[in-house]
């Protein structure tokens, strides 16, 4: 904690960064946030709706660089959906989470180019439909691709030491990641 001019004191979730993601993550949040996000996605792709990639592109882009703070789909879920309903609290790591969801912003940035510049709505539809499998398997299942790649790019040395350290050294006050 740190004091300011007015000897305020201030916590450190006072001083994070407005843009930056929130590590640790509930891992219900996030499978919730897939859940709507496979939905999103597949409701583009099965009714043609591409509007709705305009969404997805700024719902990942907003997670990617606040996370839940300037995303619809992530204050809902982390205000009110897991909060009132689901009510549990499962920490994970935040870094591979945002890795995911950077992941995600530049596959839908990629479908919007194929169909808007290059007027290629099939193939722009299959990297959305990529999306509705990605985001099944991390709400349904539990499996964060994204994270899975992540962790890999950590073994190899292309991920720096010290968002290693943070993923490695994650410890919370009655937390089940600490037994």
């Amino acid at each position: 904690m740190t004091q300011n001019n007015n000897s305020k004191i201030i916590t450190p979730e006072e001083n994070e960064s407005f843009f930056s993601f929130p590590h640790p993550v509930n891992e219900y949040s996030a499978r919730t946030v897939a859940g709507i996000t496979m939905l999103i996605a597949g409701l583009s792709v099965s009714f043609d709706l591409p509007l709705l990639l305009w969404f997805l592109f700024y719902e990942f882009t907003a997670r990617v660089l606040t996370g839940p703070k300037l995303s619809i789909v992530g204050s809902l879920t982390t205000k009110v959906l897991v909060p009132r309903l689901i009510k549990k609290d499962k920490p994970v790591p935040g870094p591979p989470k945002q890795f995911a969801q950077t992941i995600g912003m530049f596959i839908t940035l990629a479908a919007l180019a194929l169909m808007y510049l290059l007027n290629l709505t099939g193939a722009a539809y299959i990297l959305i439909s990529i999306i509705v499998i990605f985001a099944a398997l991390e709400s349904i299942l539990g499996f964060c691709a994204g994270c899975f790649v992540f962790g890999y790019l950590m073994k190899w040395g292309l991920i720096p030491e010290s968002t290693c350290e943070r993923c490695a050294n994650l410890v919370l006050p009655n937390s089940s990641l600490n037994s």
